[in-house]
């Protein structure tokens, strides 16, 4: 088994490792072609190779997550010949994928003129109709996360400048659940802004506030008040990028996240929590702040305005299924009247990530599974006497909760107060002492109360003979 796990791992990395060298040589010729551009040109040839550089980085950390990750990477929870339990986790993909995308800016209503993007130099623009209500000429936000090829080439497109030049444009992208991301990659049909913002949502509560995640901007300091391309001190730290901020190319850029990249416990993540709460999200916000020009849009001809807008072919969010290593799929259930997303849990797991044990395992605290240890969950000693327990930290195990059969203690080992039993396997019944000629309600194991003076009885409920005057006090 090992050997073929280390087989299949080793031809991924040679695949791996001719995407690396495709890119290489791709980058070269790239650089070959560049150079023989005219010199009028020299400036747009200098964004085209710094857009080059940026792409190319793109592709080498995507193909690295795929390598690290695993397209094709659901794991089992129990090792079928041991039965051993094992961490899993389901597959790896794009979380984004025909999720739903909220957009405050999309252009089409009213129909509105837009211009195509041509560079500075080019003495006319191509013009299109946006329009809401023809499906041939709308570009509404689910166009963002549908399925992408040659007979379905879609985008998002925002207003123009010319029809709404003040209005923030923001798409909130909603994952359902919690995700374990690596990385957001989304690509630009308009240049890619001069300046935007990535958010998150670490919870479902629609209250719950958004996280700053990532700042992309060639004005970094000023735009977002952070250092650019600083080097990440804490896991959690939010960085600002100018990598991919270049008006160039005009169409088809890439602006890509990845969530672990340069974070001191990147090689340390199972034992990570603070990694492993950057790492989550259950929403994706993105603020586009501030568009890319030439420069000429103040001199204000309508068909330059026209030519300004943000445009996303697609939004690609890398990640798996938050199920904390206790699932290996991630699927709709009927939950509250709805479908909701959530695990399959494993380990006497339970939860939307099954982030808790089941309600009678709880003998030890629940852990996120590791690599070394599934840290399953396992069942409190209660004699068949309970339906859940909660961990004890004074006793250092499950301490039952609501004993049945009249039983109590932390693992309803005895009768509860004022009862008794012969034998550990017969239910306990009340002692039923008489509250006048008991010392107490408390009976021994055989049912018998402790009397008064002179007063007798199973219940201790009358007098001895030859004894009288029945009280608190006993008989005389």
């Amino acid at each position: 088994m090992r050997q073929v796990l280390k087989d299949g791992c080793n031809k991924v990395k040679r695949m791996f490792y001719k995407l690396i060298l495709t890119l290489v040589v791709a980058e070269k010729t790239s650089k070959r072609f560049l150079q023989t551009i005219e010199t009028r040109q020299q400036k747009l040839v200098r964004r085209q190779r710094k857009h080059w550089r940026n792409f190319s980085s793109v592709l080498r950390f995507l193909a690295l997550f795929l390598f690290l990750g695993g397209v094709d990477s659901r794991s089992p929870c129990l090792n079928e010949l041991t039965k051993a339990t094992l961490r899993c986790m389901p597959s790896f993909g794009n979380a984004a994928f025909e999720k739903t995308v909220i957009s405050n800016n999309t252009c089409g209503n009213p129909p509105s003129e837009f211009c195509v993007q041509t560079g500075v130099t080019s003495p006319t623009k191509e013009c299109e109709l946006c329009n809401a209500t023809e499906p041939r000429y709308s570009h509404p936000a689910e166009f963002i996360t549908d399925i992408k090829n040659d007979q379905n080439r879609t985008w998002w497109q925002s207003e123009t400048l010319l029809h709404n030049p003040d209005k923030p444009v923001t798409l909130t992208l909603d994952l359902g659940k919690s995700y374990d991301v690596s990385y957001i990659r989304i690509r630009f049909r308009s240049p890619r802004p001069e300046s935007m913002a990535i958010y998150k949502r670490t919870s479902t509560d629609p209250k719950a506030p958004w996280i700053p995640y990532q700042y992309l901007s060639a004005s970094c300091e000023k735009t977002y008040k952070v250092k650019a391309n600083d080097i990440a001190k804490t896991n959690q730290q939010v960085l600002c990028t100018d990598a991919f901020s270049s008006i160039s190319p005009l169409t088809g850029g890439n602006v890509a996240f990845t969530t672990l990249e340069g974070r001191p416990d990147n090689l340390n993540f199972d034992n990570s929590p603070e990694l492993q709460e950057w790492v989550t999200a259950s929403a994706i916000r993105i603020d586009l702040d501030r568009m890319n020009t030439f420069g000429d849009e103040v001199f204000g001809d309508s068909n330059v305005l026209r030519s300004y807008y943000f445009a996303i072919i697609d939004l690609t969010v890398g990640g798996r299924c938050k199920c904390n290593g206790h699932a290996a799929v991630c699927m709709k259930k009927q939950e509250s009247g709805r479908l909701q997303l959530r695990c399959i849990c494993h380990h006497n797991t339970t939860g939307i990530d099954c982030q808790k044990c089941d309600p009678l395992f709880n003998n030890r605290p629940w852990a996120r599974a590791t690599e070394d240890s599934a840290n399953e969950c396992i069942k409190c000693n209660c004699n068949d006497l309970a339906d859940s327990c909660v961990y004890d930290e004074n006793l250092g195990f499950g301490r039952c909760e609501n004993c049945k059969r009249n039983t109590a203690g932390p693992q309803c080992e005895r009768c509860r107060d004022n009862f008794f039993r012969l034998t550990s396997s017969d239910d306990c019944q009340a002692c039923k002492c008489d509250p006048v000629g008991s010392v107490s309600l408390q009976c021994d194991p055989t049912g018998q109360c402790t009397c008064k003076p002179g007063v007798t009885g199973v219940k201790c409920d009358r007098c001895q003979p030859n004894y009288f005057g029945f009280s608190q006090t006993g008989c005389r």
